[in-house]
């Protein structure tokens, strides 16, 4: 895919600007959106990600749209995944409903920029080590095994890290927020407010999922601006998902086992990729395995959606079992 300097300008400024719009929005009116408002947003930027591959579709054919496509929704769906440490880490830090949106744009901001420095590092490497693979696809089937044994996220799961710990110890911080200020004065001096601790913690719960979704989205494809604006849209609409979906994010019990089918199917799909060019002199002789099949793209995105409607439906009939469960239960 031949993509010029100008191309490129011109997607990050139109995306730019829309998070700029985003942000000045949140900044004029900080509020909870109600469930209408998440749902307009959610369908804005779904339809911008549909309208995108389409004008890939038209001015670089199917395979390339496809690629984009199957890659957007991967990520779209490892950002829900997301959203349950989001409810977590709000949660912890007890950060009023009114200011999340903003705590949330800072994080997708974030992420933005770490991801952006982990798809150049990612496509540099595997320009020239095409063995990059092999460690992409093990690493991918490891956090799939992961995932199965860690199944549905809680409190317990998530760990303060060393810097949120540093940052507690070492800045000066007021006990209560003052709005979404990140600093404020108390006692005559000037200190930061918890706000700042929750945005490090979102920030650095954002680069620990870019570990997992930046070796999935290349081995769904190894174009450099396809992974970037998958990437894009899948974290631009999740401020409004995460209000969306709310409550029923608890009842996506099985969305962990969907997710490691679909990391673990192209962990899979990466290994044999890397067999089929292989160069390791100690595998196969250096030579290329040629009974490693190519995994088209159609196939893949057949799995992923199947993988992932199964975990939901499963999950919400599962749901609805559980509270007649109970109502039976309170009732009798």
């Amino acid at each position: 895919m031949n993509v010029s300097v100008w191309v490129w300008v011109v997607t990050l400024v139109v995306l730019t600007a829309v998070l700029l719009v985003d942000l000045l929005i949140i900044g004029r009116r900080p509020h909870e959106p109600s469930i209408r408002e998440s749902s307009l947003w959610v369908a804005f930027y779904v339809g911008l990600a549909l309208l995108f591959g389409a004008g890939i579709w038209v001015t670089s054919g199917g395979t390339l749209a496809g690629e984009f496509y199957t890659g957007w929704l991967t990520e779209y769906s490892l950002s829900v995944d997301n959203l349950f440490v989001f409810v977590i880490i709000m949660g912890r830090f007890a950060v009023p409903r009114v200011y999340q949106q903003k705590v949330l744009l800072v994080g997708i901001v974030l992420a933005l920029v770490m991801r952006g420095g982990f798809i150049a590092a990612g496509a540099a490497l595997i320009s020239k080590f095409s063995w990059v693979f092999y460690i992409f696809g093990a690493f991918l089937v490891y956090t799939a095994i992961n995932f199965l044994r860690q199944g549905e996220p809680d409190e317990d799961d998530f760990k303060e890290n060393l810097l949120i710990r540093w940052s507690r110890r070492a800045l000066p911080l007021s006990r209560t927020f003052d709005g979404a200020r990140l600093t404020t004065h108390e006692n005559g001096r000037r200190v930061f407010t918890p706000m700042l601790v929750v945005m490090i913690a979102i920030g650095t719960t954002d680069l620990i999922f870019a570990l997992d979704s930046i070796p999935a989205i290349f081995g769904i494809t190894e174009e450099p601006y396809l992974v970037f604006t998958a990437n894009v849209f899948a974290l631009m609409g999740l401020r409004q998902l995460y209000f969306l979906l709310g409550g029923l994010l608890d009842r996506l019990v099985y969305l962990n086992i969907g997710l490691a089918a679909v990391l673990g199917f192209i962990g899979v799909k990466l290994v044999l990729e890397a067999l089929a060019d292989n160069s390791l002199p100690f595998i196969n002789g250096g030579e290329n395995v040629t009974w490693a099949p190519h995994i088209p793209i159609w196939l893949s995105l057949t799995v992923i959606l199947g993988a992932l409607g199964v975990a939901t439906i499963a999950s919400l009939i599962k749901s609805s079992r559980d509270r007649r469960r109970e109502a039976a239960g309170i009732s009798s």
